[in-house]
């Protein structure tokens, strides 16, 4: 049995291979992370790559160091830089073929103690990133009438948790964005898709456990079903299987036993005060760009 599955997960290497060699993909937010272990699983498998990311030093280390074809600044936030990035990429590489909407940021903490700054920094990066993003890409791909624009939300636009409230409003944006579009530009050639992943171990994730007998997903899980998705189309994938059947289960419950639920498994204090605050404090200062 183990040598029939080796042969199977070889086949649909193979095949996954054959679909993106040659593909050109742009990833934002790709100078680490998800974003940099999917251009790096990309890459493996032929695809042309193009990161770009709002940290010009390590955009320009990671992608020096991986030899992808172009990488650089991007501020997905600003119109100028998002088409000047697009641009060089079809001048110098080609055609985009997949366009990875991963740029995103998630400070952690109540509400009421948010400033009015990093909420809209929030908003800017996850919401209005992807939407600037999806249209520019669109626009490019429209005219050729083939693409794929994969947008990254997360399980958190599937359900609320308690610390972070505006990320997740702009995930569950992200989440009716892309549908949306899915269906508005149904057989036009370009497909949408979004990923749904649960707490990664990133940067992004740290100082944070998670809900109990949920691990976190590792950045090249992510990466792998981003792989099969262009590989094979489609609406959603979510990541870890687990939590996303949880996640879809507890949607259903009524909504006292779905909240009962969460608390139980500790969801209520993971991003409040189970929160290691010294082990988190460097990203939450980059997120916040302190």
């Amino acid at each position: 049995m183990r040598a029939h599955g080796g042969h199977g997960e070889l086949r649909k290497s193979n095949t996954a291979a054959a679909k993106i060699r040659g593909k050109v993909v742009v990833i934002t937010g790709g100078a680490r992370g998800i974003g940099l272990a999917t251009a790096t699983a990309l890459q493996a498998l032929g695809a042309k790559i193009a990161i770009g990311d709002i940290d010009e030093t390590t955009v320009k280390e990671s992608g020096a160091a991986r030899d992808f074809e172009l990488y650089g600044r991007l501020d997905v936030t600003d119109p100028n830089s998002f088409e000047s990035f697009l641009d060089e990429v079809e001048r110098t590489i080609g055609p985009i073929d997949v366009l990875i909407n991963n740029a995103g940021i998630m400070p952690t903490g109540r509400f009421a103690d948010e400033p009015d700054q990093i909420t809209r920094r929030i908003l800017d990066i996850n919401v209005y990133g992807v939407i600037l993003g999806s249209k520019l890409g669109l626009a490019r791909m429209l005219a050729r009438k083939r693409g794929h624009i994969i947008n990254i939300a997360s399980l958190a636009g599937e359900t609320h948790i308690p610390g972070l409230a505006t990320y997740n409003a702009s995930k569950h944006a992200v989440l009716g964005f892309t549908d949306t579009l899915r269906e508005e530009y149904r057989g036009s050639g370009v497909a949408f898709s979004s990923v749904l992943p649960t707490l990664t171990n990133t940067e992004l994730g740290s100082g944070v456990s998670g809900p109990k007998l949920l691990r976190p997903a590792e950045p090249e899980e992510i990466a792998d079903a981003i792989v099969a998705l262009i590989a094979e189309p489609k609406s959603k994938v979510r990541v870890t299987a687990v939590a996303g059947f949880l996640s879809q289960l507890v949607n259903l419950l009524p909504e006292p036993v779905a909240d009962g639920l969460a608390r139980a498994l500790g969801s209520s204090n993971a991003f409040l005060d189970d929160v290691d605050v010294a082990e988190r404090k460097a990203y939450e200062d980059r997120a916040r760009s302190l």
